[in-house]
Parts: C-alpha cells; sequence; structure tokens
C-alpha cells in the first residue's frame, strides 16, 4: 500500500470513529458533517472526499456489527432444532450487544437512525430472522412477544449508561442468563 493510501485510509478510520462519537453525542441529526470534520481538523472536502453523505457515513460506522450479526444469523439458522438455533442466538447477540454498545444505542433509540435504517429494504428482514430463531412457533404471539423481549432486553441493558461500569464478561453471562430464562430454556451444561 502506498503512502498516500495509508495517508486516506487513516483519515477515513479517524472520520468514522468521530463520527461514531458525535452520533452517541449529539444524535445522527444532530451531527453534521462540518462537525465532524472541525472535530478532526480537516476540511469538509476532506470529509466529502471520502463520503458524500451522512447516511454514507452512518452505513460504514454499523457495516461491520450488521456483518457480524447477519453471520450470526446464518450460522444459528444452520443448526437443527429450535434449542440449538436459539441458544446460538442468544449467546452470539449477547456477545455482539456488548461488543458494540454503542452501535446498539445507536441503532435502537436514535430516531434518525431508525428512520435511514427502516428505509433499506434488508433492515425488516434483519430485524425479524433473529425472531424465527427464538420463537418456538412464529405464528404464536406470546412466542413472538417472548423472542422480541430477549433481542429488546438484551440489546437495550447491554447499552444502558447506568451499566458502563460492568466489565462485558459479566455482561455478556447475565445477558445470556436472563435471555433463556425470558425464553425458558434450560441451560445445557
Amino acid at each position: 500500500m502506498a503512502k498516500d493510501d495509508d495517508v486516506r485510509e487513516s483519515t477515513r478510520e479517524r472520520l468514522l470513529k468521530c463520527a461514531r462519537q458525535l452520533f452517541a453525542m449529539h444524535s445522527f441529526a444532530g451531527t453534521s458533517l462540518q462537525m465532524i470534520a472541525d472535530r478532526i481538523g480537516v476540511t469538509k472536502a476532506a470529509v466529502y472526499h471520502h463520503f458524500k453523505t451522512r447516511d454514507e457515513i452512518l452505513d460504514a460506522v454499523i457495516k461491520p456489527a450488521i456483518g457480524e450479526l447477519i453471520t450470526l444469523i446464518d450460522e444459528a439458522e444452520k443448526l437443527r432444532g429450535h434449542h440449538a438455533r436459539a441458544e446460538a442466538m442468544i449467546t452470539g447477540f449477547a456477545g455482539l450487544a456488548v461488543k458494540h454498545r454503542d452501535l446498539i444505542t445507536l441503532m435502537s433509540a436514535d430516531p434518525g437512525v431508525i428512520s435511514v435504517l427502516g428505509q433499506r429494504e434488508d433492515f425488516g428482514e434483519l430485524l425479524y430472522r433473529p425472531l424465527l430463531l427464538l420463537a418456538r412457533d412464529s405464528e404464536d404471539p406470546v412466542e413472538r412477544i417472548r423472542a422480541n423481549a430477549v433481542m429488546a432486553c438484551l440489546a437495550t441493558t447491554a447499552a444502558s449508561i447506568l451499566l458502563d461500569d460492568v466489565d462485558g464478561e459479566t455482561m455478556r453471562t447475565t445477558l445470556i442468563d436472563v435471555g433463556h430464562r425470558i425464553l425458558g430454556l434450560r441451560r445445557r451444561r
């Protein structure tokens, strides 16, 4: 990789890191491209060189977490039996929620982000597929409520600012336990 490519990648990564922080502090709608440029000490034109819109920045910020979630869902769907699929979904999602605590908050609580993501054709499916893995019967409203409660509970708890002092492993193992309890699943030892 040429030196210019190293600098360009470095600027791109700095832009994404800064955007992630500003989105968390000011919301997606409350963060302008100029704010991002000012924060890292580049011109707005430098931001436009990498990203044409805030939506493009948002996509780049959340892409790694979305990719990990898709992989998790794909792997869980390959398993046989409800218990194995639900176990994989709970365990995997608890790990992702802890790893990407700030993004979980952004994607689940920021109205601007929810609006942008809601316009994506694949986003509805991305929300629905885990519910199918967690519900014993996707036609049963009680099962759908439990499955939705697991996903919402794990996401909002991992993202809670009241729990910022809790270490990742304690958070992950507790979330897994809570997910099992909500679904009434016995832990396999």
